[in-house]
């Protein structure tokens, strides 16, 4: 199913732009790929409010939570939800604000040489078998357009800053099934 970018767009994914994002710096080579989790409200799923936070129209009168993140101006290119759908937020070739204050292998600013992929979930909850499914399958599409040299939690680039994907997140299964 996803087995193509044409534009720096998955092929399969439905596509909903936001507005956080901006160019990558000139020559910089797509080199890692950032696994997040996230869930809105926390440790809930379902719903539309992953999408309203990536596009700027969280409202804070939802749920009380909201209220302290509403006005971040914060996406990623990807996000995967429990039951496998997938959606596109940014042009793989552009550069979602995603990873935030991050540094990887002595490299800062994580955001410049990445593609960051959220799945629907929480550090407390065991992933779906259909995100794993659908990940492998980005992930080995993804290796086929852009020099990709890492697969990395955002715990891993911000460790002091960030848990996700969480301890929940089976990276012996990923890696299995990458190969």
């Amino acid at each position: 199913m996803f087995s193509k970018i044409q534009n720096g767009r998955l092929s399969g994914a439905e596509f909903i732009a936001s507005p956080f994002f901006d160019e990558r710096p000139v020559g910089e080579m797509i080199t890692l790929l950032v696994i997040h989790n996230i869930s809105l409200p926390p440790q809930q799923y379902g719903g539309p409010y992953v999408e309203q936070l990536f596009t700027g129209q969280l409202s804070p009168n939802e749920h009380e939570y909201f209220q302290s993140i509403y006005q971040l101006k914060v996406s990623s290119h990807l996000f995967i939800r429990r039951n496998g759908e997938v959606l596109q937020f940014v042009s793989f070739d552009k550069r979602a604000w995603h990873a935030g204050v991050s540094c990887f292998e002595g490299k800062e600013k994580c955001n410049d040489y990445s593609i960051g992929i959220e799945l629907e979930g929480s550090d407390f909850d065991a992933f779906t078998d259909i995100q794993y499914q659908q990940l492998t399958m980005i992930t080995q599409c993804l290796k086929k357009y852009y020099p990709i040299k890492a697969l990395v939690g955002h715990s891993d680039i911000a460790p002091n800053r960030k848990t996700d994907p969480g301890p929940y997140f089976d990276w012996e299964h990923y890696h299995n099934l990458l190969k």
